[in-house]
């Protein structure tokens, strides 16, 4: 079969649309995290800890992406949604916070195994336009998360946290859809061992420059990130808003990455990816200085400015480690899923311990404060040319599966 040399919308719309419906489920936490605090009578460290817990599988990427180079990964794709569905689900009955945790634990380890691989599809289907690809898969990612919240508050104010039972059958409904969708689709690269290929140590090394800067990056927004996001909805019922409009806060937040996510990857096939990380983190930091210096019943305007930033750089350091001239794609996707996982996981949990210690005003001022210093690792991303990394090739004899 000739490779594909075009962007190929109907696959890439498929694909996106399992994100849409995969993180829905995953983003039920945040909004309901003020209703489990109360219930289980937890801190801040130890609801920070949750998020933490359900991201553990994350650790495992590695493995999963060099077992992505050897198995059918589309059925990951497929009945991952179903086995997150289940858990996240069940996350409102949870009677104590040892089965809670499970729980996360279970929907992390789907996570890990659907979002490993569904990049790599992206690129199979995306031809020449990279960029425009990863910000369709990860517009579907950050719209879950504008309607995950809508979607979890709504029951839960209906029919109380047990109604979240109600919302497993969708999500199991929804893999049997995308296994008829996506069984056939044939856009598995082509693994065959090449002599000339690299070991994966190698392939860390040579790329380490890189997933340097991108970790960097990462690790200095996180907590701002985390700040309003998991937390935005404590924050502001903290400020005597109720769940209905923290919710459509965190919501309206989510939308709006969502559209930076997919105006961002655009762009940076257009200015370049370096350019377009160093503009987004000097902007977002300035803008969360705003935001803590207003009242929260006027902040909607704002939080949907900042929520266009905030998220931007996932599509970009996405179409950036997709543009890597390497055998072992889903092994190199897979390092900096864990390098996204370490850094965002310890300052998740920073955020939480800081807020305890020090209160919310303070934490989110200090977050806000070291987002400056991810300017300095955008400013140091590598050139195309410095570090092996080409425009994405057409894949030649993609396997049929």
């Amino acid at each position: 079969m000739s490779s594909p040399k075009k962007f190929q919308f109907a696959n890439v719309f498929s694909l996106s649309a399992a994100h849409l419906i995969h993180d829905i489920y995953t983003s039920f936490l945040a909004p309901i995290l003020p209703l489990l605090i109360e219930k289980l009578s937890m801190s801040l460290s130890l609801a920070g800890l949750l998020s933490v817990i359900q991201r553990i599988p994350s650790l495992f990427n590695p493995l999963i992406g060099i077992l992505a180079e050897k198995m059918k990964i589309r059925f990951l794709v497929i009945f991952a949604p179903a086995f997150t569905t289940i858990a996240m689900s069940l996350i409102g009955v949870a009677p104590v916070y040892i089965i809670l945790a499970v729980l996360l634990f279970v929907s992390g380890i789907s996570s890990t195994l659907f979002h490993v691989p569904a990049p790599v599809m992206i690129k199979q289907v995306a031809g020449p336009r990279l960029g425009k690809g990863m910000s369709y898969f990860m517009l579907g990612g950050e719209l879950a998360r504008t309607l995950g919240p809508l979607i979890i508050v709504a029951t839960v104010e209906t029919w109380g946290l047990n109604g979240s039972l109600r919302l497993i059958p969708f999500g199991i409904i929804s893999s049997f859809v995308l296994y008829y969708r996506l069984k056939n689709i044939e856009i598995r690269k082509d693994f065959k061992k090449n002599p000339l290929a690299i070991g994966y140590k190698s392939t860390f090394l040579k790329f380490l420059p890189v997933f340097i800067s991108l970790g960097g990056i990462t690790l200095f927004r996180a907590g701002m990130k985390a700040a309003l996001t998991l937390y935005l909805p404590v924050y502001l019922m903290e400020k005597e808003s109720s769940l209905w409009f923290a919710g459509i806060s965190l919501s309206l937040l989510q939308l709006a990455g969502a559209i930076g996510t997919y105006f961002s990857g655009t762009i940076s096939d257009r200015i370049g990816r370096r350019m377009t990380l160093v503009i987004i983190t000097i902007i977002s930091p300035f803008l969360m200085w705003i935001f803590i210096s207003m009242k929260a019943t006027n902040t909607l305007p704002l939080l949907i400015l900042i929520g266009f930033f905030l998220v931007a750089p996932s599509s970009v350091n996405l179409a950036i480690v997709h543009e890597m001239d390497t055998e072992h794609t889903a092994f190199v996707n897979s390092i900096y899923m864990t390098i996204n996982f370490v850094m965002s996981s310890l300052m998740l949990l920073l955020v939480g311990v800081s807020w305890d210690l020090i209160g919310p005003d303070l934490t989110y001022k200090l977050s806000a404060g070291t987002a400056f210093i991810a300017i300095f690792f955008a400013l140091r991303v590598p050139g195309k040319k410095q570090q092996g990394i080409e425009p994405s090739k057409p894949i030649q004899n993609p396997a049929n599966q």
